[in-house]
Formats: structure tokens, C-alpha cells, sequence
């Protein structure tokens, strides 16, 4: 019999497995692992890290949370059975979020943020030298402390001045608030079945809550989901096509995640046009961002924005319109696994 492997399963169950079978030739100890991460992608794929340990597993009110300290990504965060995001490379998720809204805008000085209870696209937003006020708003306060506590690379966005933290329903949040803002981000959880976070994708939400929000040259942008060439249409092309109805101007971009092993989507609309060039991106880039960006510049945004021939034709022939009686999930993505 080979060696016990100990699988960690989302949510904190792991159960134990043979690192070898019958016939099998002897595993090479330079490469075996003691444990392994296990997220479910769909009923009939699984994405696996080895680990070196497991920093903290528990529950909030409202998910389960785990940091993982893997061999591959470092620290990654693990909500509800989905990764987060991944110390190594989350760089790349939260500068394409966060940037272009911030840089296309001729002059932001307020910021709202649903979601993002990690701090990281907070800490891009606070990048940039001209904002005046970033409201970071999450529901979940024990998932904030905890990143605020254990992600040390936001500590300094978490104690900046013109960060306001508010504890609270994004959509309740906007809806109660009389300013408005000139970008709104959402950096929220996937849409997945028996989640609340769906209702943050329909057009309704776009049309009579968060664009009344904006000031007349804002900018909305949400994360989107998967965009690779066999996901995109899990909830990508929806969520871009449903953006459509209710903004004049919409761009769909895109970017490989390496820990999340897919092409990752942004959607970002507004009232005004997308009009400057790559040269004026890197400009503004220079004037506006303190220090330098790890993954973003003028040429790459510009990239980012060009699909490939199938997955345009998807966001062209796209109908489906998200309504909360009409939503669309992301199969597997969330699901622990209960043993």
C-alpha cells in the first residue's frame, strides 16, 4: 500500500486516500505531497493543489472560509468551496477590475466597491493618486477581519484614510444612499444556485439601483465569470448581454488566471464612450497610479478587449437577460463536499 494522502475538501471535510494502486510503479518522494485542496469545477472536473498546510478553517454567518498555504500559488483565500484569489497571482484579477474603470474616467474622485471583503480591490482603487474616497461594502464582517488580520499585503489599504468600511448588503447600501458615485465595482461572488449574490447581476438591479448611483460620466464594472472558450457561456456572455440593456457603451475584456485555470471576464459600461488610445492609457497610468502595475498597460488592456472568434460570436448572439425568476450559475463552482 502506498502512503496516506489527506484530501482537503471546501468547507473543511478531508478524508483519506491511498497515494498509490495495485501495479502502480513506487511514487517518487521528491514529488508526493501529504495533502491536497480539491475544488469541484463541474460534476466531472476537479482542480487540485498540494499543500504545505492549512492556516485556518471556519465559518461565518454566511459562508464557509478557509486560507490554504499552497505549493504552487501561496496563500489562497477559499470561500464557500471556490478559490478567491491566490497570493502568487491575484494581481492580475484585481488590476484588470480595478484600473481601467479608474483610467478611462477623465476624473474619479469616488469609488464603491460591492463585495471585495479581502481588500484588494480596494488597495488598487487607493492606487490612485486623484480619489478622494473609496466605500468598500461587504456583508460579511468576519470574512473582513479575517483578511484584514491574515492577508498582510491590504493591511496598509485596510488602514487608509479615505477607505470607508461599511459592514452591510451592497444592494441595500446603494439604495439607501443619496450621493452618487463615479465608479462603481463588483467585485462579488460568481452567481451560484441558492446564493444571494445573482440578484446582483439582473437587469433589474443595473437599471433601478446602481445606475441612478452613478454620476452622469460614471462607470460600472463587474467581474463576469469564466470567459475561457469552453465556459464562457456558463454566465459570461449573459451577464455582458444583460449590461447591454440597460448602458449605451459596454466592454467585455478578459485575461487568463492561472490559479483559477481558466480566462477570467470583466464587463465595464457607462453613458459616455471608451475612447482613448493605448498611448494615453500608459500616460495616465504614469500620472495617476503610485508605484508600478505588475500585469496591465495601454497595449495589453487594448488586447484584453479583442476576443477570439468563438466567444465573440457568443456575446453578439447572445438573448438570454438575467431577472431573478431567469438566472443563470455556475455549475459546481461552491459546492462542498459533504462526507
Amino acid at each position: 500500500m502506498g502512503e496516506a494522502v489527506e484530501i482537503f475538501y471546501p468547507n473543511g471535510f478531508s478524508k483519506i486516500c491511498n497515494g498509490t494502486t495495485k501495479n502502480q510503479p513506487p511514487v517518487d518522494e521528491t514529488r508526493q505531497f501529504d495533502s491536497w485542496y480539491e475544488e469541484e469545477i463541474d460534476e466531472d472536473l476537479k482542480w487540485s493543489f498540494a499543500l504545505k498546510s492549512v492556516l485556518y478553517k471556519g465559518s461565518s454567518e454566511y459562508q464557509d472560509i478557509a486560507l490554504l498555504d499552497t505549493k504552487r500559488f501561496g496563500k489562497v483565500l477559499v470561500i464557500d468551496g471556490k478559490m478567491q484569489s491566490a497570493e502568487v497571482d491575484e494581481f492580475i484579477y484585481h488590476e484588470c477590475l480595478i484600473h481601467p474603470a479608474l483610467l478611462f474616467h477623465s476624473n474619479p474622485k469616488t469609488v464603491f466597491i460591492m463585495g471585495g471583503g479581502e481588500g484588494s480591490a480596494a488597495r488598487e482603487a487607493l492606487r490612485h493618486k486623484f480619489v478622494d474616497e473609496v466605500v468598500m461594502c461587504d456583508i460579511d464582517e468576519e470574512v473582513v477581519n479575517f483578511c484584514r488580520r491574515y492577508l498582510t499585503v491590504n493591511r496598509d489599504a485596510f488602514c487608509n484614510k479615505k477607505l470607508n468600511l461599511v459592514i452591510n448588503d451592497a444592494k441595500a447600501e446603494l439604495e439607501k444612499r443619496t450621493e452618487k458615485f463615479d465608479i462603481i465595482f463588483g467585485d462579488l461572488a460568481d452567481p451560484v444556485e441558492g446564493g444571494p449574490c445573482y440578484q446582483l447581476y439582473t437587469k433589474s438591479f443595473y437599471e433601478k439601483i446602481l445606475k441612478p448611483k452613478l454620476n452622469e460620466n460614471g462607470i460600472f464594472v463587474t467581474q463576469a465569470g469564466p470567459a475561457g472558450i469552453f465556459t464562457h457561456k456558463e454566465v459570461f456572455s449573459s451577464i455582458y448581454h444583460t449590461i447591454r440593456q440597460v448602458f449605451k457603451y459596454v466592454l467585455a475584456y478578459t485575461a487568463h488566471v492561472p490559479s483559477f485555470a481558466d480566462t477570467w471576464g470583466w464587463v465595464m459600461a457607462s453613458d459616455q464612450p471608451f475612447s482613448i488610445g493605448a498611448e494615453e492609457i500608459d500616460k495616465r497610468i504614469a500620472e495617476r497610479v503610485d508605484g508600478e502595475l505588475l500585469y496591465l498597460n495601454g497595449s495589453s488592456f487594448l488586447s484584453s478587449a479583442t476576443m477570439n472568434k468563438t466567444v465573440y460570436l457568443s456575446l453578439l448572439n447572445e438573448t438570454h437577460v438575467y431577472t431573478e425568476e431567469n438566472a443563470r450559475f455556475i455549475p459546481g463552482h461552491g459546492l462542498g463536499n459533504h462526507l
